[in-house]
C-alpha cells in the first residue's frame, strides 16, 4: 500500500514539476531528451525477501525463507536497461537483472524440498539463481520540454533455479513464468539537466481453479544528472515484488534498496 501512495504522490509531483512548453523543438528540449537509444548499466544493493515451496516425487514442499532457513544474506547485483526511442513519444524497454544468491550452512529448521528432506544436523549448500526480465512498451501520451507522463505496458518473465544439496542428497528445481504488468511513469526536470523520474507497474493474475496464479509490483523512483545529452548519472530507490504460482509450486521474491549507474545515449 506505501508503494502505492508514493507511485501515486510522485505522479502527481511529476505533473506539476514539468514544464507548461510545448514545443517539440528537439533544441529546446531539456539536456538527456535528444536520443534514439539509450543504455543504463546499475549497481543494485537491495535487503532480500526470497521464498520457495517445491513439490516433488508427490510430496508437499516446505515454504522455504531463503534468508531465515538457508542463510541467504544480502548483496550487491547489476542491471542492464535498453530503451530504443523511433519516436518522441514512442519507447520499447528491455531490462535484464540477474539475481544470485548461495550460502553454506546448517538450515534452521527440517525442510522439503523437491521431495527430498534436509535436515537440521547435516551442513546444506544453497544455491539460488533468480532472472528477472522485463519487456516493455512505453507511450507518453503528455510530453513536455521539461518532463513528460506516460503509460506504460509490460510482459515480467521469471526463470528462478535452486538448487540445495547436502552429503547425503543433491536437489534442483526450476520455474519460469510470464506475468503481464500496466503502469505509469512521470518525469520532471527541477534543473535544464537535472530529473527526478519515478514509475510504477503492478499487475495481479486470480488464482485459476488454485493452481496458477501470479502477480507483480514494481516501483522506481530516481533522479539524473545529465552532463551532455549522451552521458549522465543515475542514483535511485527501487522496489520490486513477484510472485507466481505453479500447481503446487510457489515462488515470491521481494528485493528493497538503493541503486546508483550511468547511462549513454544516442
Amino acid at each position: 500500500m506505501r508503494t502505492r501512495v508514493a507511485a501515486s504522490v510522485f505522479f502527481c509531483v511529476a505533473v506539476l514539476t514539468a514544464s507548461t512548453a510545448t514545443a517539440q523543438d528537439p533544441a529546446e528540449r531539456a539536456t538527456g531528451e535528444n536520443y534514439h537509444v539509450e543504455v543504463g548499466g546499475y549497481f543494485w544493493n537491495p535487503t532480500p525477501d526470497i521464498f520457495l515451496t517445491i513439490e516433488g516425487l508427490g510430496i508437499p514442499g516446505s515454504r522455504i525463507d531463503f534468508v531465515d532457513d538457508l542463510g541467504v544474506e544480502k548483496k550487491m547485483m547489476t542491471q542492464l536497461k535498453v530503451v530504443l526511442r523511433p519516436g518522441t513519444k514512442h519507447k520499447f524497454r528491455f531490462e535484464y537483472t540477474p539475481i544470485k544468491y548461495d550460502a553454506i550452512g546448517h538450515v534452521r529448521q527440517n525442510v522439503v524440498f523437491a521431495g527430498i528432506e534436509f535436515p537440521l544436523d547435516l551442513e546444506v549448500a544453497t544455491d539460488l539463481t533468480w532472472r528477472a526480465y522485463r519487456f516493455g512498451y512505453e507511450w507518453d501520451f503528455l510530453y513536455m520540454d521539461r518532463g513528460f507522463v506516460g503509460l506504460l505496458l509490460d510482459v515480467k518473465y521469471t526463470d528462478v533455479e535452486a538448487r540445495l544439496s547436502n552429503v547425503i542428497a543433491s536437489e534442483f528445481a526450476r520455474a519460469r513464468a510470464p506475468i503481464p504488468a500496466i503502469g505509469v511513469i512521470g518525469r520532471g526536470y527541477v534543473l535544464p539537466n537535472v530529473s527526478i523520474t519515478g514509475e510504477f507497474s503492478a499487475f495481479k493474475l486470480p488464482d485459476i481453479d488454485e493452481d496458477y496464479g501470479g502477480n507483480y509490483f514494481d516501483f522506481d523512483l530516481y533522479g539524473t544528472v545529465n552532463f551532455t545529452n549522451n552521458f549522465g548519472a543515475q542514483a535511485g530507490y527501487r522496489s520490486f515484488d513477484v510472485f507466481f504460482k505453479v500447481e503446487n509450486d510457489e515462488g515470491e521474491l521481494n528485493l528493497r534498496g538503493f541503486y546508483f549507474g550511468g547511462v549513454a545515449r544516442f
